[in-house]
């Protein structure tokens, strides 16, 4: 191809400056250098957060030129050993190459810093905007929420624009990552809004999709809820593609995320009780073998999908789906509910019964379970990426519908991330082996997904590539070269708690040029929301995309916010300074009497964090316990907002 012109975006460091020749050296990831030109209409720009506030305080060059000349431009804006964006047009004639720069944006106005990490309300003030825009767009100006609120304002689907759209179901699992989403919110900014929606929709998800068994042990979650010009119908089985008319064990995995986050804010016991029962159903209809000897063993996971009539994960009705196991049938439980719900009950809290205390330890069990098979049976020594899919025997099944021998670059990294996670909890533990292996397999994905999934030129992730590539390149895409927001989300984590981990510097790189690339072009800030999806410049995809629907729910975007904030306060911020500062916001139940509550953030290794305040509706609490996270809670205490300080001094190696 002798002649072509293609808009391309480059993520990397300033090299040579040569403001005479209006152009600059770029060296991305990759290692590739890029001489880029300057011209007269090139923009120059600081990056903005949702808020849309103008970040720009570039000082001015000292005894420089013209401020509308390019050189003036130049010397302001393009600082050697900045981390920049550049777009462009790249252009080739015969054997000639030109990349003409039509925009950059610094990540920061001062030199070799990055907004999304000095700026300590980034991450709070994006979680802020989009919980404002949800509840705006849903339920106008009001700031009082029932459960008949949501009954009869609440869409699972928006257009991008926040308004509604012609599909009148209302998706349970939908509703409860937004759900997740709100009580995210509260915990990092402490605003009763936030909580009082969470609350109204704890209410109306249990009175509207709850489903008990005739002896009260286990509840299954409906579909979801059609609204009828008289009345609504309840619809049980699925409608999603590939799965119409089964019940898949991610719905119902998911319909645990708004509670259990709920759950840690509140400790409301009903929403426990509803925690507790819908993991029996887990262990009662979708496990494979069941009991044993009067004993329950998970060790063989859990199926993808049952019948709704009879309840078996082996009847042919399922079709494709018949005694299969799938990531999202393993995997999802640990980041979805399964860590939320033991940071909130381990240790057991002041007055658990014994049931409580039965239930953590099903919990720990289950953790532990699940974990190993993911060592065991994803990983691949023929390919870089996991196995995703397989049959009752643990044979990968690479004939599964849409997914073939096709990996989910997000999944890979969401594995890397939980498994981190976990091994932080072995080694509070005091359980090294178990960490190692958990981290012999999560630093296997983190890395081979740099090569094999990562934009070395743009930062951000693919989306789905074949396993084995058969175009003799590294990566063979299937549907295209696009960037999905969930699986950047995973990538920003993973690369953020392995760097926590490790003290591994590339780490620490890795999510830095995951988190521009969701700055910079995963945010919608005309609508104060996300993409979905963009192209691989950054360009969105808007049709057939909104706002929200059954895969874009106010769940990864508020996680991302909530864990993003938390794991750079702790594991990037200087420990010396009040960066490494942050607080959590929590409400006890007044009708539970709820006497302690847990508040560690996330799972940490033993002395990363301790607390250093706490304050109970505005008023100091003295604590001096401040390497122990379950705090007391006193009969006065109860309704009021406990505001719970934390301080990493957790020292950082490897240099930042």
């Amino acid at each position: 191809m002798r002649s072509f012109n293609q808009t391309v975006t480059f993520l990397g460091d300033v090299g040579d400056v040569d403001v005479r020749g209006r152009s600059f050296k770029l060296r991305l990831r990759s290692g590739d250098d890029i001489d880029v030109s300057v011209g007269p209409e090139t923009g120059c720009r600081v990056l903005s957060n949702l808020d849309g506030v103008d970040t720009d305080r570039v000082p001015e060059p000292q005894g420089g030129p013209a401020k509308d000349g390019v050189a003036y431009k130049i010397r302001k804006y393009v600082r050697q050993g900045d981390r920049i964006y550049v777009q462009g047009v790249f252009q080739r004639a015969g054997n000639r190459l030109h990349y003409t720069a039509t925009r950059i944006t610094l990540l920061h106005h001062k030199p070799g810093e990055f907004l999304f990490e000095q700026h300590t309300h980034w991450w709070l003030s994006q979680i802020s905007v989009m919980a404002d825009e949800w509840l705006q767009d849903l339920f106008g100006d009001s700031r009082d929420y029932r459960a008949s609120d949501f009954s009869s304002l609440y869409r699972s689907n928006l257009n991008i624009y926040g308004g509604g759209t012609d599909e009148e179901i209302q998706l349970m699992a939908t509703l409860s990552r937004f759900i997740y989403g709100l009580s995210s919110a509260y915990l990092l900014l402490g605003d009763r809004r936030y909580l009082d929606a969470a609350r109204a929709g704890v209410d109306f998800q249990r009175t509207a999709f709850r489903s008990l068994s005739h002896d009260g042990r286990t509840i299954l979650w409906s579909y979801g809820r059609k609204r009828l010009v008289h009345g609504t119908l309840t619809l049980v089985a699925s409608r999603n593609p590939g799965e119409e008319n089964t019940i898949p064990i991610y719905e119902q995995i998911y319909a645990l995320a708004g509670l259990s986050q709920y759950f840690r804010i509140t400790g409301d016991m009903e929403v426990l009780d509803d925690i507790k029962r819908t993991v029996r159903a887990f262990d009662t209809f979708f496990l494979d073998n069941g009991r044993s000897d009067s004993h329950l063993n998970r060790s063989k996971g859990y199926f993808s999908h049952i019948d709704p009539v009879t309840m078996d994960p082996g009847n042919d009705k399922l079709g494709q789906n018949k005694l299969q196991k799938n990531w999202n049938s393993i995997g999802d439980h640990i980041p979805a509910y399964l860590i939320n719900v033991l940071l909130a009950l381990d240790p057991v809290p002041r007055n658990a019964c014994q049931e409580i205390e039965e239930f953590v330890a099903d919990c720990k069990d289950m953790l532990d379970s699940l974990t190993r098979i993911i060592v065991e049976h994803f990983p691949d020594r023929t390919s870089p990426y996991v196995n995703e899919r397989f049959d009752a025997n643990w044979k990968p099944n690479h004939s599964w519908g849409w997914q073939q021998n096709r990996a989910i670059v997000g999944h890979n990294l969401k594995i890397a991330w939980n498994l981190t996670r976990v091994a932080n909890y072995y080694m509070c533990q005091g359980r090294t082996k178990e960490a190692e292996a958990a981290m012999t397999v999560a630093k296997q994905l983190g890395n081979a997904m740099v090569k094999n999934g990562l934009d070395p030129l743009r930062g951000g992730c693919f989306d789905a590539v074949e396993r084995n590539p058969g175009n003799h390149l590294p990566v063979e895409f299937v549907w295209g070269n696009h960037k999905d927001f969930w699986q950047q989300e995973q990538g920003i984590l993973a690369y953020l708690v392995l760097f926590g981990y490790t003290h591994k510097r590339n780490y620490l790189n890795y999510y830095r040029d995951m988190s521009a690339w969701w700055n910079m072009f995963q945010l919608d800030r005309d609508n104060r929301g996300v993409f979905f999806r963009v192209n691989d410049n950054g360009d969105p995809f808007i049709s057939g995309r909104g706002m929200a629907g059954s895969d874009i729910a106010g769940y990864h975007s508020f996680e991302l916010n909530y864990l993003a904030h938390i794991y750079i306060r702790t594991y990037v911020t200087c420990p010396q300074t009040s960066e490494a500062h942050f607080c959590l916001y929590f409400r006890p139940s007044v009708k539970d009497n709820v006497q302690s509550l847990n508040v560690l953030p996330d799972f940490f290794r033993p002395d990363t964090l301790q607390i250093v305040g706490i304050k109970v509706n505005g008023a100091a609490r003295e604590y001096v316990a401040h390497n122990r996270f379950q705090i007391p809670i006193e009969p006065e205490d109860l309704g009021k907002e406990v505001c719970v300080e934390f301080y990493s001094h957790r020292c950082r190696k490897g240099g930042a």
